[in-house]
């Protein structure tokens, strides 16, 4: 179903491509837009459990195209140094294919608390209020991982 990378001696395995999402800061969401164009939107997101979760408005294009059609990429860039005397670069990437889904209330507040935890870990107690005062405006979205590529070049 999945095709193939071309460059095989640049393919990472499944554990090194873990680890770019488990050490990797910000992602970019692809969809299919409702406009017939590809929309890739960055975003933060944790990895945790097996799936990559972020969050959006309860409304917007995001969460419109997800709806529309679910099936979604998830690429994260976990280095790229520039090598100008081989006009390449050296590079660590993964990329997701999988199916996006919204989760319940009690999935929501325990993402979020992740969310706190790798972004705002000096701030855990001022992060838990301000879960429970804007929870309800937020949309929280779990990426189930069916297929995960990793490529590097080092």
């Amino acid at each position: 179903m999945f095709k193939a990378i071309r460059r095989q001696d640049r393919e990472l395995t499944t554990a090194e491509a873990n680890d770019i999402l488990e050490n990797g800061s910000y992602g970019v969401l692809s969809v299919s837009g409702d406009n017939g164009y590809a929309y890739g939107v960055p975003l933060s997101y944790v990895y945790t459990g097996g799936h990559i979760y972020f969050h959006c408005a309860s409304e917007g294009q995001k969460l419109s195209c997800i709806r529309m059609n679910n099936k979604v990429t998830f690429c994260v860039v976990g280095k790229a140094i520039p090598l100008p005397d081989k006009f390449s670069m050296e590079y660590a990437s993964a990329i997701v294919y999988g199916e996006a889904t919204e989760v319940n209330e009690q999935e929501k507040k325990a993402v979020l608390k992740e969310f706190i935890e790798k972004y705002s870990r000096d701030y855990i107690e001022k992060g838990n209020q301000y879960i429970e005062n804007a929870h309800h405006k937020t949309v929280v979205i779990k990426l189930h991982i069916e297929h995960i590529t990793g490529k590097a070049r080092k």
